[in-house]
């Protein structure tokens, strides 16, 4: 049990900074071994334990296949958590779970199955003091704001803002990584969530994605993402984008365009083709036409594992 504790924090953890294809093997022996455990004669508090970790393995599964671009089979790994979560009795496992199925929503272009299984969560998060109340309204918030409702968007800013005045944590932050929802990531998510608004709100996408890049910098090295940090930067491009600023934009999603293949995971390579369709939007002359070719290059080669 110590051991398989220990080896799920150290994934939730690595999964944010390390190439999926350094931890996928490791990821998917660990979820066999949750599950082996849990076929043998074990305890009652042994096992809700087990499910507990059962079920953070199985979303790691779930957020692998999402970042290699295959939905469906993530869908099928987050049922697999959800089940785990209903045998461990845990109101903050099923609300983690809820927000890895509305991640794998947004990123797959189905939003309104996203603020659905957003609200849904919350209403498991509010029996828990976890952080995935802050996630959970942070991922309505852009599901509604790329449906076009920037009011209702906002809206669900400021509920992740109170939720985070009352999150002190539970089992699931206390794994870190992963299952931890902190600032960098809500001011992230804010900043994802009012690009879609476009120029009336341009200015304060780019406040919020400035506020965001400067928390990862001065993060711990345990809550660094280069995937929610590629994001941002997406984000910020964006806003520039919107305001006529198209060597700002190319400034802004530089680093991201630097990243190599191993990292071009699902969300990087559609944060950066939103970019590309926000250049193609607007008259962006020479410099225009030069990042959207690089930013259709970038998108054109998603993160493939080698054989």
């Amino acid at each position: 049990m110590d051991q398989l504790t220990d080896d799920v924090r150290r994934l939730t953890g690595a999964y944010q900074q390390q190439p999926l294809e350094q931890l996928l093997g490791d990821i998917a022996d660990t979820q066999s071994r949750a599950f082996s455990l849990l076929g043998g004669h074990v305890r009652p508090d042994q096992a809700r334990d087990l499910y507990l970790l059962a079920g953070v393995a199985s979303g790691l599964m779930a957020k692998a296949s999402h970042d290699l671009g295959s939905p469906s089979d993530a869908m099928t790994q987050a049922r697999a958590a959800y089940s785990a979560a209903d045998n461990a009795g845990h109101d903050g496992l099923r609300a983690w779970v809820r927000g890895l199925q509305a991640l794998v929503s947004y990123w797959s272009g189905q939003l309104v199955e996203s603020a659905r299984y957003a609200r849904k969560g919350a209403e498991f998060a509010r029996q828990t003091r976890g952080t995935s109340s802050v996630w959970l309204a942070s991922s309505e918030a852009r599901s509604l704001a790329a449906q076009g409702d920037v009011t209702g968007a906002q809206d669900a800013i400021d509920r992740a803002t109170e939720a985070r005045e009352h999150a002190t944590g539970d089992e699931l932050d206390e794994l870190g990584g992963l299952c931890r929802f902190g600032r960098p990531r809500q001011l992230y998510y804010s900043a994802d969530a009012l690009a879609w608004g476009g120029g009336p709100v341009a200015d304060r996408t780019e406040v919020l994605a400035g506020e965001a890049l400067d928390a990862y910098a001065h993060a711990p090295a345990p809550e660094r993402a280069f995937g929610d940090e590629a994001g941002t930067r997406c984000a910020l491009a964006i806003a520039r984008v919107h305001r006529g600023e198209i060597d700002g934009a190319a400034e802004a999603v530089a680093p991201v365009l630097e990243l190599p293949s191993s990292k071009r995971i699902h969300g990087v390579v559609t944060a950066v083709d939103q970019v590309r369709r926000a250049v193609q939007a607007v008259e962006g002359g020479p410099v225009g036409g030069e990042l959207h070719d690089r930013l259709h290059t970038f998108s054109s080669e998603p993160l493939t594992l080698p054989q």
